[in-house]
């Protein structure tokens, strides 16, 4: 039998899924008017020769909505695996590294017998519960807060970053397991799911009506302003220095400089690297009306820059101002 088909109805699919039995079937849920989707249709018959057993299968989404619609199929090219009648994976986009990497996984492990269910059905619980603690505040959406995947994703994560919220997110379309393993872990059937502290807080309905109590600010951490985050980076020394590198080494003639003559003061000082991090090094030149790098801070305090700093120790003045005694 070939081990590329395509499935044009229900009943051609239920038949392929049940021909199948114990062995690896991917179905590829495309639509010819998606160039990605042709692409991955090439990658799945290279596949297919170099898994004989597996059998690979072509369903055109819009042709066979009753199956698009049982397995949530919103958008093209869409990926399940299945093993054993039973949906055990899904992958979402044209990503032919993931896909080989899933099918040469899938395709090797053999099934679990009946009497290690239990054990991995803990597993999952511990995973699970990592996941929901990962942070103070956990979304689990479909896609990221960038580029949400549905709109009930898109509506919470706007309601939260308008809220000034401060979360992680998890991608349920990234993992098949998490996603049917959180409905059943928290007795929530649909997603978004909010968490805080652990605690499943619910949907999107649910978080509207926090909104409207004004209850939303009180229990989610708030998201640390740029201001706030410039005052703590200022302040997490006496003496602060932001330069092009670090003190190994300076990325700039003007850091390499800077960095020589406060080595030769023998007073602790700690730096920042502005290449890193650059709404910190857009944000300082706006905060602290100095518009060049390197630039010096005491106690929280600008300095200046190279040129100040040269002054300061030609007049004998740079270590009594890095000690905060002038």
């Amino acid at each position: 039998m070939a081990v590329l088909v395509e499935a044009g109805s229900v009943g051609q699919f239920e038949e392929l899924l049940q021909k199948s039995g114990k062995s690896l079937l991917v179905v590829h849920f495309w639509a010819p008017w998606a160039p990605q989707c042709s692409q991955m249709n090439e990658v799945m018959s290279e596949l297919a020769k170099e898994h004989s057993q597996v059998t690979f299968v072509k369903l055109e989404a819009e042709a066979v909505p009753e199956v698009s619609e049982k397995y949530e199929i919103t958008s093209v090219p869409t990926f399940l695996f299945f093993k054993n009648l039973q949906k055990i994976d899904r992958l979402d986009g044209a990503h032919a590294p993931e896909l080989t990497k899933r099918v040469q996984r899938h395709a090797s492990s053999t099934s679990f017998p009946a009497s290690t269910n239990n054990a991995t059905k803990e597993d999952l619980n511990v995973k699970l519960k990592k996941l929901i603690s990962a942070a103070p505040c956990m979304l689990f959406i479909k896609g990221s807060p960038q580029d949400p995947k549905c709109g009930f994703s898109r509506q919470i994560v706007d309601i939260l970053n308008k809220h000034k919220i401060k979360f992680s997110s998890f991608d349920i379309l990234s993992d098949e397991e998490v996603r049917q393993g959180l409905k059943t872990f928290s007795n929530w059937p649909t997603y978004p799911q909010l968490y805080v502290n652990g605690e499943l807080v619910g949907g999107l309905d649910i978080v509207k009506e926090l909104v409207e109590s004004g209850e939303l600010d009180k229990m989610c951490p708030k998201a640390q302003t740029l201001e706030d985050r410039l005052k703590a980076l200022l302040n997490k020394a006496q003496v602060m220095l932001f330069i092009k590198g670090n003190k190994q080494m300076a990325k700039c003639g003007f850091s390499r400089q800077i960095l020589e003559m406060m080595n030769n003061t023998n007073v602790e000082y700690e730096t920042f690297d502005i290449l890193e991090d650059e709404e910190v090094r857009q944000g300082l030149k706006s905060y602290s009306n100095w518009p060049t790098y390197p630039q010096l801070y005491v106690k929280g305090e600008l300095i200046g820059g190279l040129d100040i700093v040269k002054e300061l120790k030609e007049n004998g003045e740079l270590v009594s101002v890095l000690k905060g005694e002038q």
